[in-house]
């Protein structure tokens, strides 16, 4: 295996700065968003095509063989790596169950009226799920398969704890995840000190509240790029595009509980108690069910070479 020359196909993007692939496997098209890679295109000496998709290849390590008739098949990753994936996926869809769940009950039991304290403590224990999420995402980036052997199955090196890829766009939406997740534990934490005035309240919970918010939404918009290869798309058979679009969907609905949650100055209650409660309660329950799905969107047992 040997790295192939760089190839410029659009905007600035190259075919070699997303996988490693045999010299012999002739680049035609790559697309994404910006100067981001999502997707590529070679032609195959018998003259088949295979097609890369960034997300396909980290969670279900795959590649999409185009025949000479147009039928679709997927090479997959080998016994090991695919192994690996499932794991780290694994772990990454149980705790984003788990944390949105708990955040869901977490909102329920405030809008039943329980003590803060009680609510905050769930909500913390959701939070270091989300974290846990969130991280996990980000080995899955960072460990997903990036060489492609001679018989088309993808493989991937040594397991790393880090590394910085801001080249990729997958890497900075798992990234900024995950800063949305630590973010919000500081939140979290700073909701058991008692007796904060307006001023403190919006500075030390709202603020944090705010820009995890943001945070999540910008890692969905990156997500939705990634997936749409740069324009908005709608994909109803694509159980990846309905991950990004559930989660999407939650972290709107995080970003209206938590306007709702801003403590007027001069009177010391929230804007609107009822919609923070709600906004985080269905917001929890999307991330929860995109945690339940995400489950499903894994690497196969075992390889698939080309030609079999």
């Amino acid at each position: 295996m040997t790295v192939s020359p760089t190839v410029t196909l659009h905007d600035g993007a190259t075919d070699s700065r997303s996988v490693r692939r045999p010299n012999e496997w002739v680049a035609e098209q790559a697309e994404g968003g910006g100067p981001f890679t999502t997707r590529v295109t070679w032609r195959l000496p018998e003259g088949h095509r295979a097609v890369w998709t960034s997300r396909a290849a980290r969670k279900r390590g795959t590649i999409d063989v185009v025949s000479l008739s147009g039928e679709v098949a997927a090479t997959s990753t080998d016994r090991e790596t695919s192994r690996r994936l499932r794991r780290v996926n694994a772990v990454a869809a149980t705790a984003f169950a788990i944390g949105g769940s708990l955040f869901a009950i977490g909102a329920a039991l405030a809008q039943g009226g329980v003590s803060p304290t009680t609510c905050t403590s769930v909500y913390l224990v959701g939070g270091a799920f989300f974290s846990t999420g969130g991280y996990a995402s980000l080995l899955q980036v960072i460990n997903g398969p990036r060489d492609i052997g001679p018989e088309g199955a993808l493989t991937t090196g040594r397991w790393r704890w880090w590394s910085r890829e801001p080249e990729r766009l997958e890497w900075l939406s798992a990234l900024v995840l995950f800063a949305g997740t630590l973010v919000f534990a500081v939140l979290l934490v700073d909701s058991f000190i008692k007796g904060l005035g307006a001023f403190a309240e919006n500075r030390l919970v709202w603020s944090p509240d705010m820009v995890g918010c943001a945070l999540f939404l910008i890692s969905g918009h990156l997500a939705m790029v990634e997936i749409c290869h740069g324009w908005p798309c709608w994909r109803r058979r694509d159980l990846g595009w309905w991950i990004v679009a559930v989660n999407q969907l939650g972290s709107v609905l995080f970003m209206v509980s938590a306007i709702a949650s801003f403590v007027r100055p001069s009177t010391g209650d929230e804007l609107a108690v009822g919609i923070a409660n709600w906004g985080t309660l269905t917001g929890a329950l999307c991330f929860a069910v995109g945690g339940v799905l995400q489950e499903f969107e894994r690497p196969s047992p075992g390889p698939a070479p080309l030609g079999s």
